[in-house]
């Protein structure tokens, strides 16, 4: 059980979170008009920006004994991997802003950099559930593309997959006792409010 728990908070890791809202955002809406090589394109270098950068500074804070674990369970150890992880979303919006994406997708970016600061805020008292927020903000991505009509398909499977998917990353980071209810609850309002409300 553990073990399942473990693949799952690491398939569904904060890190990958945004390359698969870029994924869904690329392929499922009417972007999917741009040419294979440019969605690729843009999906890598937003995969490299925050996923790649984020693990190198995690490794290198672990090399440097300022973190212990790479799931950085220990709330003390958050800080500084939250601050590079909000530098790295709004790098990320920048760039999609750059390179003219619509303005409901370079705002999922600074939303996530928004739930990233209250994550880190509110760390310094509690220990709130980034991986929820982030799983949450992907899932408040897919309402918003649903209810804006942005989608080539039928939105709702998604959804429901998404839902399923929160339910079970909520399940599985309180069997690994990273977290509590309280705290994945937490966790899931901060991610999904933040992308909801600032992509209206």
């Amino acid at each position: 059980m553990r073990k399942i728990a473990h693949i799952v908070s690491w398939v569904l890791s904060p890190l990958l979170i945004p390359s698969y809202g870029m994924v869904m955002a690329l392929w499922l809406t009417g972007l999917g008009v741009l040419p294979v090589w440019v969605r690729v394109r843009i999906a890598a270098v937003v995969w490299v920006l925050t996923c790649v950068l984020p693990m190198l500074a995690i490794f290198a804070l672990w090399c440097l004994r300022v973190v212990t674990s790479f799931g950085l369970n220990n709330r003390k150890e958050r800080p500084i991997p939250y601050l590079l992880t909000v530098a790295c979303y709004l790098a990320t919006a920048g760039y999609l802003y750059a390179i003219h994406a619509p303005q409901w997708l370079w705002l999922f970016m600074v939303a996530g950099a928004g739930a990233a600061v209250v994550s880190f805020i509110v760390n310094f008292w509690w220990k709130i559930s980034v991986h929820m927020a982030a799983a949450a903000g992907l899932l408040a991505m897919a309402f918003r593309i649903a209810s804006d009509k942005l989608a080539v398909i039928d939105m709702w499977p998604v959804i429901t997959v998404a839902i399923l998917l929160l339910g079970l990353l909520g399940t599985c980071r309180m069997v690994l006792k990273c977290h509590t209810l309280g705290q994945v609850l937490a966790g899931t309002a901060n991610g999904f409010l933040w992308v909801y409300l600032l992509t209206i």
